[in-house]
């Protein structure tokens, strides 16, 4: 849905590239650092269910990033991520993921989708090494390949030296498409990765450091003023009519919130959702060996790598005793991913060790064979929960390399894939504790 004089957002533009790989997280951090260092309130969002390079965008714009996702967000929440990143903005920035056109099937929560549903031009970052005049070809397939699409501008990575700059600044002009800037090669900028992706932004002492390099790099090469001329409002009037409800209703009136590098992968739009209908937010961290609040009537424990701190959260008795007394006097303790497994009777590191958990729930887990567990997922509850009556339908998706060597007792909920194929049932619920592997967005 195209921009309109009636739009209530800042103009945007999003920067995607062909495929993963190519730069266009640490490009969309140097730009958001040199904007914000040239005096423009850059905001930005992330399209798809990441949620690692949102707090590395906060990091570099000095502004919360917020999720869009078109396959797993309802419009009016879509809708809101737009007018709560638009406040006091004056352009917003969209990393996408993966390739351009990448997603579920039929292209559902791609970049390509985010672009049509926003009207946003589209900045594609190419990584140059390894081609010149050949650019031409990708560039006139990626511009023609949607018509619904607009490729604004590119800028090319991993650029060798002046004499191939020449050669890809000919390729875009031969393709029609504005060549915002070649960036010379940086292997030294490269953010470290692991298994779910980066390394999440608050383990990096330098981060600062490392975001200022970037932006450093990429001022001299990159035109700016050009790039930012590019951008439109967007508008998603379709929206506006709709009640404003939270993405997921608040588990409890007062919700204890496990927030560390053990578990940080929650959504800001979920808890941020909780707070606006009127719920008390209380974090706490497991790894400081800290106890939920005793008054909390709900604790949350979301995803994260408890797999890399295994034998120190299981020898923390404060943490875990905490968990099971919040468990025994009837609040509600929801697990997603890794603090499903937490919730478990024991977990298998890497290196094969088992560690004793919370046993909560009759389950056990292992990252001593790992294997991935990927994709968008709708699920049906199975029995009524502070998430609803049974039967209530939410979204979200898996991304994880965990085994499960055993899962006994009621079922959480039965899941679906993007394309409506059958998982089977998910997670477990005993009394008052349930979880899955599932990281919950959006209600259906």
């Amino acid at each position: 849905m195209g921009p309109t004089a009636s739009s209530t957002t800042p103009p945007g533009l999003l920067i995607a590239a062909p495929a993963s790989g190519s730069g266009k997280t640490l490009v969309t951090l140097a730009l958001l650092r040199a904007l914000k260092r040239q005096g423009t309130r850059v905001a930005s969002l992330k399209v798809g269910p990441d949620y690692i390079d949102p707090a590395f965008h906060t990091a570099a714009s000095g502004r919360p990033c917020l999720n869009f996702d078109g396959w797993a967000m309802r419009p009016v929440t879509r809708a809101d991520v737009l007018r709560r990143l638009s406040r006091d903005a004056e352009l917003l920035l969209g990393e996408g993921v993966m390739g351009l056109f990448d997603g579920a099937a039929g292209g559902a929560g791609s970049t390509a989708e985010t672009a049509r549903l926003t009207g946003w031009p589209v900045v594609l970052v190419v990584d140059a090494k390894g081609t010149a005049a050949s650019a031409a070809a990708l560039l006139e397939g990626f511009a023609r390949h949607d018509p619904g699409i607009e490729l604004a501008g590119v800028i090319f990575n991993r650029v060798g030296g002046d004499g191939h700059a020449a050669l890809l600044r000919a390729a875009a002009a031969q393709a029609r498409v504005a060549c915002l800037g070649c960036l010379p090669r940086r292997g030294d900028l490269e953010m470290p990765s692991r298994h779910l992706g980066l390394v999440q932004a608050g383990e990096h002492a330098d981060l600062d450091a490392r975001i200022d390099a970037a932006a450093d790099w990429l001022t001299p090469a990159v035109d700016l003023d050009a790039l930012a001329a590019l951008a439109r409002p967007a508008d998603l009037p379709a929206a506006r009519a709709e009640p404003r409800v939270p993405p997921l209703p608040p588990p409890g009136q007062r919700i204890a919130v496990a927030r560390d590098q053990a578990f940080a992968f929650a959504y800001t739009t979920v808890l941020d959702g909780w707070r606006a209908a009127g719920a008390d937010v209380v974090p706490f961290s497991p790894l400081a060996d800290e106890a939920p609040e005793p008054g909390a009537d709900a604790v949350y424990l979301p995803g994260g790598y408890p797999e890399l701190h295994a034998g120190r959260l299981s020898a923390n008795a404060r943490f875990l005793d905490g968990v099971r007394a919040a468990a025994a006097r009837g609040a509600w303790v929801f697990g997603e991913c890794g603090g499903y497994m937490v919730l478990g009777r024991g977990l298998v590191d890497g290196a094969g060790m088992r560690h004793a958990m919370a046993g909560l729930l009759d389950l056990e887990t292992s990252f001593a064979a790992p294997r991935l567990h990927l994709g968008y997922r709708s699920l049906e509850t199975a029995a009524s929960t502070p998430l609803g009556p049974a039967g209530v339908r939410l979204r979200g998706h898996e991304f994880h390399y965990a085994a499960t060597l055993s899962e006994t007792g009621a079922p959480f909920a039965r899941a679906a894939d993007a394309a409506g194929r059958d998982r089977g049932d998910t997670g477990l619920i005993a009394g008052s504790v349930a979880g899955s592997f599932l990281h919950l967005i959006d209600r259906a």
